[in-house]
């Protein structure tokens, strides 16, 4: 069995989960709602719409997405010891990985991609009149679509590395809460840490301005957010985040941003990979 055929497989398992579609519905609803919003506008701003979308989907709705459809890929089949049939082919270990990280994969951007069509059709009927800017329109799916799947890698590298579902729940409600809560939100989060310790060192701000807005983006919704200078303009984009210039350190680009989401789909499915290669199935 290669990887084709665990993802085919897997495939044909998850495509009908309701708990994988109901965060799909979800977020076309808030499509739905923001385009119908700017209806009542005099002057509708379709970029207005991509940040509102771009805030309720960094914070919520496409983790839950990603996390709720990969789990459980592995970690569920071996609490109930169907891997072990999996398995039973001709297939290695990182051919399982692999496979549901493509079944899953698919299942989500599919969700995302029809959620989009839905918005674009939202836009066309509530604000006929505005003007949609479609380079940036796709620039923007396509980013969202790069995130998306960090998640999922995400979700299955902790799946591929736990054996049992409630292992993989708290360990995935953890990583959550860190990277989407803790990291942004809290008195102590990871750059406000920085920013005191480079204070108690006597430095300047504006010298570690830069370190801070990495370690910002060391999140993957941190570098999903960070990649605003791609589809907005710059009187939207300079109000959240600082603009990049060209003289600025490389690990603060916008494209840096999207080497960042790279790694968070390499690393934890190299992770869950190693950790699921050398577990005791039973």
């Amino acid at each position: 069995m290669s990887t084709l055929a665990v993802a085919k497989r897997d495939f044909l398992n998850v495509r009908r989960s309701k708990l994988v579609w109901a965060p799909v519905a979800l977020y076309s609803l808030f499509m739905v709602l923001f385009f119908y919003g700017q209806s009542s506008s005099t002057d509708p701003d379709f970029h207005m719409v991509l940040f509102s979308l771009l805030g309720i989907g960094s914070v919520l709705v496409i983790p839950l997405i990603a996390l709720v459809a990969a789990y459980l890929s592995i970690a569920g089949e071996r609490e109930s010891g169907t891997i072990k049939f999996t398995l039973g082919a001709p297939v290695d270990r990182s051919s399982v990985v692999f496979g549901k990280l493509l079944a899953r994969s698919v299942v989500v951007v599919a969700g995302l991609v029809i959620s989009f069509v839905v918005g674009t059709v939202a836009a066309m009927v509530f604000v006929p009149d505005m003007s949609i800017a479609y380079g940036d329109y796709l620039r923007f799916i396509a980013i969202t679509l790069l995130y998306a799947m960090g998640y999922v890698a995400i979700a299955v590298g902790i799946s591929a590395a736990t054996s049992a579902r409630s292992r993989a729940i708290a360990a995935s409600i953890a990583f959550f809460f860190v990277f989407n809560i803790g990291w942004f939100s809290l008195p102590i989060s990871p750059t406000e840490v920085v920013k005191f310790l480079l204070e108690e060192l006597g430095r300047n701000p504006e010298n570690y301005q830069n370190l801070t807005e990495l370690v910002f983006s060391l999140s993957p919704t941190g570098a999903y957010l960070n990649t605003m200078d791609f589809y907005m303009p710059a009187r939207i984009a300079s109000e959240e985040a600082p603009v990049s210039t060209p003289s600025d350190p490389f690990y603060t680009q916008p494209w840096f941003m999207l080497v960042i989401l790279a790694a968070w789909i390499v690393v934890p499915l190299a992770f869950g990979t190693w950790r699921f290669g050398k577990a005791q199935l039973g």
